[in-house]
């Protein structure tokens, strides 16, 4: 277990972050504190457990199961990826990312939900229609898509990461159409139709009054200055790049296991609190990838943290093409048929205290001091049954 956790930040600093963002501090916001807080506390409750052999008793409290919570994303990622190995194709797979410039980064703050959803839009937009076009790959092609919006210093840099076999179906569904060896698609062709579709969307919403302007933005609520707006951006180059395919399923579920599931920061980067002041670890990525340490006052970080909550129900990971939800298991079954490849065994229920077992080297069912075996006693209930309701979000 890290020796310093989000959660030590939050208890030791939170309530002065309360107290000091009284106004500003949304309802989102202030569950996500709540529930990393009491998360594997007594204010949620647990169960309890004695060893047979020498009477040792050991208490287990519960997770707040928050996906913004640094210790609760174990559990839910196995399972996804139990899920996600059954639907892997023998095809090389490819790492797609769309980012967006800082300026659209300042709206999308300011209007989460509906800007977030847009870049899902364009993006899922512009690769479904380059690799459609005869001239690029002609094929319906299935990703998954994931949003961060974080950096590694936790400024707001919202950006899509989509996972995406190296081919398709073609549009008639009869053959599957592979890309060319170690390329998919051209990323300026894919900037500039997302550059364009983004703005369209983004203008839309404006339009139609979807958008919230304030603080430093307040000016563009209207009409002329956003135009102004959009025009700057259209003339910047949008960044999107594709990685190198990689090396093979194994490497494929390693990468969903690093993104999927995380949150801006990981307690294993957080190195001390001391003085009212907090130091991590991060890499710069303009200057090659270096390891820095950043130390912030612990309100700039618990404020940087909480830029990243998302709005309630936003879902963070989705799926496209023949991966959709709605014919996934239709589509995969005719990939695999025109891949000539039979389907995979259907994945084994998860059993966490032994994928504990697996990641640590530890049995919870053995005990700690003698080896014995330990027995369930009960649950414990809650001390504080309105951290429950807080804690439920994810």
């Amino acid at each position: 277990m890290p020796a310093l956790e989000v959660a030590d930040i939050f208890r030791r600093h939170g309530e002065a972050f309360r107290q000091a963002q009284a106004g500003h501090l949304g309802r989102t916001e202030r569950r996500v504190m709540g529930a990393i807080e009491a998360c594997r506390t007594a204010a949620l409750g647990g169960h309890v457990e004695r060893c047979a052999e020498c009477g040792l008793i050991r208490i287990a409290y519960n997770s707040c199961r928050n996906r913004h919570c640094p210790k609760c994303q174990g559990p839910a990622r196995a399972a996804w990826l139990v899920e996600r190995q059954a639907e892997l194709l023998p095809v090389p797979y490819f790492h797609v990312v769309f980012t967006v410039p800082a300026a659209v980064a300042e709206i999308a703050f300011q209007n989460k939900a509906r800007v977030y959803a847009i870049l899902f839009k364009a993006a899922s937009e512009t690769l479904r229609k380059i690799a459609a076009d005869p001239r690029h790959l002609g094929a319906e092609i299935g990703f998954i898509a994931v949003l961060h919006s974080w950096g590694q210093n936790l400024q707001h840099h919202p950006h899509i990461h989509c996972l995406v076999p190296g081919g398709g179906l073609s549009l008639d569904g009869t053959r599957w159409v592979s890309c060319r060896p170690g390329f998919f698609l051209a990323v300026r062709v894919l900037s500039r139709l997302f550059r364009r579709l983004f703005l369209e969307h983004l203008q839309a919403s404006f339009e139609a009054g979807d958008l919230a302007f304030f603080g430093g933005l307040a000016a563009l609520a209207g009409k002329i200055a956003c135009s102004r707006r959009l025009a700057e951006l259209r003339r910047v180059e949008w960044v999107v790049y594709a990685k190198r395919p990689f090396a093979g399923p194994e490497a494929v579920l390693a990468y969903l296991g690093r993104y999927t599931h995380r949150v801006a920061i990981s307690n294993t980067r957080l190195i001390a609190l001391a003085d009212g002041r907090v130091s991590f670890r991060w890499r710069d990525y303009r200057h090659h990838n270096k390891s820095k340490v950043m130390t912030l006052a612990a309100d700039e970080f618990i404020r940087r943290f909480l830029l990243h909550a998302l709005p309630d129900g936003f879902h963070r990971i989705r799926h496209y093409g023949f991966l959709a939800n709605s014919h996934r298991a239709d589509k995969l079954a005719l990939c695999r048929k025109l891949l000539v490849t039979p389907a995979p065994p259907a994945p084994p229920p998860i059993d966490y205290r032994e994928r504990y077992r697996q990641l640590t080297g530890r049995s919870l069912d053995i005990c700690p001091c003698c080896g014995g075996r330990m027995q369930s006693l009960g649950r414990m209930a809650a001390d504080d049954p309105t951290r429950r309701k807080w804690c439920d979000s994810s």
